[in-house]
């Protein structure tokens, strides 16, 4: 049986990034990643400007850090200066404006005084060349390679590609994602269970979760354990770029799916995992459409979709280090646990002066979904008859969903 790591390097294996298409920098488009290089159309800043309020000056006449200055003019932001800066003259400049020639450094307003009759006495150190100036292009040149594909658009990111001309660019779409729970027990969430039915919890659990790894979902509705029910829903959602089907792929006479899916061309990459819970999972692939048989209790499908899918889509979605990391937190509290495979237990993430903490919940097993409204990670404990003291460290997945 394989272990999670190793089922995890399998499914990235079989994932490539979805091929990018040019789409324009709306808000729709956050947390995309870049399909190509960016190069700025401009040098940034234009021209040499001021980052101070305060007065344009050349040094030499403030060799002893104080002087009496002829005021020329008043530049703000959006205007240029008329005048270059002679001997004993200064402009009054604004943050962001440009510089007169001539100028070569700014005092800032608050070490000036204004005389009231067109002059202004400077009292500071003698100034740096080039003090409170930000000169022409030291930001960025005309051609230079702002932005590298892959990179995550976050909002400086928009504001950038702004600055350099930018309205679209190439980026790795969002995966579409088709949702399909299997099993004669389910009834939808606004009916009254029968005897031996439950409601569909993980049809609303993989729609959440699939829109919060930032993919498109697609509830394609639920499938009934009959073949003439399941094959044209596989069908269809065999036309996305993943398809998550929920139920129906453990080793009981009702399990059909894991036939239908090799019936209709899906290659089975691995079906079974050393973990806990969340064993039978399973995985395949039909040309590039991925394909992810989650167990039907509804705590294995969402470990199972934190631990295999969110990497995946991750991965389609252009970033290249999709993996899930494990950060290694100690027990809040003393805690003992018997299982016979690694088991990813929910668990709340606390903080504390000396820093997080990891709290497991009382927690009913793969059924119990209520536990997991207080959860936040799930902390992986080795398999074993454990007893655990408080300040163990133990590898803790932060939970996204």
């Amino acid at each position: 049986m394989l272990t999670v790591a190793e089922a995890q390097r399998l499914v990235l294996r079989e994932v490539r990034p979805l091929p990018p298409m040019t789409r324009p920098l709306t808000a729709d488009a956050l947390g995309l990643i870049l399909g190509e290089d960016v190069a700025s159309d401009i040098d940034m800043p234009p021209y040499d400007k001021s980052m101070m309020d305060g007065y344009a000056v050349r040094c030499a006449d403030l060799a002893e850090g104080q002087a009496t200055l002829s005021v020329i003019e008043e530049v703000t932001a959006g205007r240029t200066p008329r005048l270059p800066l002679a001997i004993g003259q200064a402009t009054r400049i604004m943050t962001g404006a440009p510089l007169p020639d001539g100028a070569e450094a700014v005092i800032q307003v608050e070490r000036t005084r204004a005389l009231g009759d067109g002059r202004v006495h400077i009292e500071d150190r003698p100034p740096a060349l080039g003090l409170n100036i930000l000169r022409r292009g030291q930001e960025m040149r005309r051609g230079d390679t702002v932005l590298t594909a892959g990179t995550r658009l976050r909002p400086q990111v928009f504001g950038l590609l702004a600055t350099v001309g930018r309205t679209t660019a190439a980026l790795h779409p969002r995966p579409r994602v088709a949702i399909v729970p299997t099993g004669d027990e389910i009834v939808e969430p606004s009916q009254l269970p029968g005897p031996g039915q439950i409601r569909n919890s993980n049809g609303a659990m993989l729609v959440a979760q699939t829109a919060n790894a930032g993919a498109i979902p697609f509830d394609l509705g639920v499938a009934r354990d009959r073949l003439d029910s399941l094959r044209p829903l596989i069908a269809e959602g065999l036309t996305h770029d993943v398809l998550l089907l929920s139920g129906g792929v453990s080793a009981g006479t009702l399990d059909l799916v894991p036939g239908v899916l090799l019936e209709m061309g899906v290659e089975p990459h691995f079906h079974k995992v050393e973990m806990k819970p969340g064993k039978p999972i399973y995985f395949g692939t039909r040309g590039v459409t991925l394909v992810f048989g989650l167990p039907g209790n509804p705590v294995s499908s969402l470990v199972c979709f934190e631990l295999f899918v969110r990497p995946a889509l991750r991965r389609l979605m252009g970033e290249d280090d999709a993996g899930t990391e494990l950060t290694e937190l100690p027990l809040a509290i003393e805690f003992a646990y018997r299982t016979d495979r690694p088991t990813y237990y929910p668990a709340r993430l606390l903080s504390g002066t000396d820093g997080p903490t990891v709290f497991p919940v009382a927690w009913q097993g793969s059924a119990d979904l209520r536990s997991l409204h207080d959860a936040t990670a799930f902390v992986r404990f080795p398999a074993g008859d454990g007893h655990y003291r408080a300040g163990q460290r133990f590898p803790v997945l932060p939970c996204d969903a």
